[in-house]
């Protein structure tokens, strides 16, 4: 699994993915880690098949009792069904996800790690060091859905938007917008169900200071990208797979 750091300041942004020995029939997905002086935030840590390798990674820099925190985007199980397996390795660990999701997100089983629900109107997660915004993201694509921003680091975390589906050994920043908006149309266009969401979300995006926006799939947006990715959007006609 790639392991890229996206951010190194008082604390340290990790983005873990490309992962050369997924199943062909699994798609890939982007795990990432904040690792501040004493604590890990471990953000849409992946589907149960990825628990051994993503435990294997972090421990590379944080021990287990300084993994403390886990964030779930939203429900699906590429982003959280792994839940299990790290309530029993992290028993004194919270997860911070929405509070419309706790009764069917508890059959990934969180039996000892502490569910901490997000409000609709979204939320903090104070790691100490740096305090990180919990966003609302709502109907893209889920009924409740979250993203984080990071006002320090200037990095927008945005689950399933932006997101492409590629195979493991692509690069992990986009390289040429123009050629990558293909690899983004139908995904969009078939799990995203809402212009009105979509607006909504573009306007609260633009009126932050993002440098990177961080993809749940696919590769991240860096420097003017991100600007041509929200022009991209707010263009695109979504919802229209009936």
């Amino acid at each position: 699994m790639k392991m890229t750091k996206i951010y190194e300041g008082a604390y340290q942004w990790i983005m873990y993915g490309r992962d050369p020995y997924k199943p062909d029939n699994i798609i890939d997905t982007n795990q990432y880690v904040v690792r501040t002086e004493n604590r890990c935030l471990l953000i849409d840590p992946g589907g149960i098949e990825l628990f051994a390798p993503m435990l294997a990674a972090v421990l590379h820099h944080a021990p287990v009792d300084e993994i403390t925190d886990l964030f779930a985007s939203h429900q699906d199980p590429d982003i959280i069904s792994s839940l299990g397996l790290w309530g029993q390795a992290l028993p004194h660990a919270k997860l911070h996800a929405a509070g419309l999701w706790e009764g069917f997100l508890r059959h990934f089983g969180c039996e000892s790690i502490q569910y901490v629900p997000i409000p609709d109107a979204g939320g903090v997660i104070n790691l100490g060091s740096v305090e990180l915004q919990i966003v609302p993201a709502h109907y893209l694509h889920s009924s409740a859905n979250f993203n984080i921003y990071d006002p320090q680091a200037k990095i927008f975390f945005s689950g399933d938007i932006g997101a492409a589906l590629e195979g493991p050994g692509q690069p992990v920043f986009v390289e040429n917008f123009d050629a990558h908006v293909e690899k983004m149309r139908f995904f969009h266009q078939r799990w995203m169900p809402s212009n009105q969401a979509k607006r909504v979300w573009i306007d609260r995006v633009r009126s932050l200071d993002v440098e990177i926006l961080a993809p749940q799939h696919g590769r991240m947006f860096k420097g003017d990208d991100v600007k041509r990715f929200l022009d991209w959007f707010e263009a695109l006609q979504v919802g229209i797979a009936v």
